[in-house]
């Protein structure tokens, strides 16, 4: 359980509230992170990310589950789970974000807050990556900040 501090009449009170749960999801090829394109997606390893994510969801009274696939179908699945289970899902769908109309229904038939995470800025790189599918099912987009995206996914959502 997490502590919510209330003051009140200038005394401190306390009150139990639950304990957020957030989903991070990562898509095809974040496995290879820290070690494909390097220049573009940073050294950081994907190991490195949900570690960084936890202990600060944990310094927030949070807990995170995470999930990397290449499966389209399996990230899907993991967001229709995510309904009534999770307070929150970051996800970072990689190439589906371009292509899924799966990943984007799920999202939004959810009804869990989501943020997309980009480590590189989609923006700024080929044209076909400009448009995310996914974005407009999410709360929110956060793209070209690095690994620290994720970080400020859990800001957000936290």
């Amino acid at each position: 359980m997490g502590k919510v501090i209330f003051l009140e009449f200038e005394r401190a009170k306390e009150y139990n509230t639950p304990m957020k749960k957030i989903l991070l999801l990562n898509g095809p090829n974040l496995g290879m992170l820290g070690k494909r394109e390097v220049k573009i997606y940073c050294t950081t390893t994907l190991a490195d990310i949900v570690k960084a994510v936890t202990d600060a969801a944990a310094a927030k009274g949070a807990e995170v589950v995470a999930l990397q696939s290449e499966d389209e179908g399996a990230l899907a699945h993991a967001i229709d789970l995510a309904r009534g289970v999770y307070d929150g899902i970051i996800i970072n769908p990689a190439a589906y974000t371009h292509t899924s109309v799966a990943i984007h229904d799920a999202i939004l038939a959810s009804e869990v807050p989501t943020v997309e995470v980009h480590i590189s800025n989609i923006h700024k790189r080929e044209g076909y990556r400009h448009e995310s599918l996914t974005a407009s099912a999410c709360v929110g987009q956060i793209c070209g900040f690095g690994a620290k995206g994720y970080l400020l996914a859990l800001d957000a959502l936290v």
